[in-house]
């Protein structure tokens, strides 16, 4: 399930570069950009957990400073390469057999997709805490991928109090950049994305520290390790 999750991840990863202009390419062992990627993205994410450093460092920007590699299996040692571990994350999953979370949707809470630019933009603004520069790394082109859903809780004011991205490859789905508002418990933003997936596809994603326990309140398994590295 990790090879899946990776591959899912990857696809999400190159989803963004291609809203900003630059694709990757997907070989065998890796997906890697030749470009530096948007903030917060890797140039280069591992497919298999056989996938050598030649695999992802020979496909990426190594004079721009701010290379970064996703180790989705944390069995490489790029040490030696001028690169350094950023931090370290938990791959999860949830069956696509569970049956609904026990943790409640609140009732004056609706889910549903972003359509809109507009509204994609507001949504942005909540996932950055209200930071301009973060929130302009959403851009309009991702609302025309048809793999890639951008979903938000909307209270009674309509007020946006959570949201996450699921990118579909018909295979397992893929929850990303979730969030919650201020005064919102994050697993009852897992709650309400959730109810946005298709019924019976398998979830993934990965979480670290503090935000792994809530997705582990709605039903989700820990399925392995992965490492960040960032060149220095």
């Amino acid at each position: 399930m990790i090879d899946e999750a990776a591959v899912n991840n990857a696809e999400w990863c190159d989803a963004m570069c291609r809203a900003h202009g630059s694709p990757g390419a997907f070989r065998r062992h890796a997906w890697t950009n030749p470009r530096r990627t948007p903030l917060y993205y890797p140039d280069a994410v591992t497919l298999t957990a056989d996938a050598s450093v030649r695999d992802v460092l020979d496909g990426i920007d190594r004079d721009t400073p701010g290379a970064s590699v996703k180790d989705s299996f944390a069995c490489l040692d790029l040490s030696t390469e001028g690169f350094r571990p950023l931090f370290e994350a938990r791959w999860i999953t949830r069956p696509g057999w569970l049956p609904p979370t026990e943790v409640p949707v609140p009732a004056d809470t609706s889910w549903r997709a972003v359509r809109e630019p507009a509204e994609l933009a507001a949504w942005a603004l909540a996932w950055s805490g209200g930071d301009a520069d973060e929130a302009a790394l959403f851009r309009p082109e991702l609302l025309a991928d048809p793999a890639t859903k951008v979903v938000a809780g909307y209270g009674a004011d309509g007020r946006i109090t959570g949201g996450a991205v699921l990118t579909d490859n018909w295979r397992v789905t893929g929850v990303s950049n979730l969030f919650a508002a201020e005064g919102t418990d994050p697993a009852e933003a897992w709650a309400g994305c959730l109810t946005l997936v298709d019924a019976g596809s398998p979830v993934v994603g990965y979480e670290s520290g503090d935000d792994l326990a809530p997705a582990l309140a709605v039903g989700f398994e820990e399925l392995g390790p992965l490492q960040i590295w960032l060149a220095f």
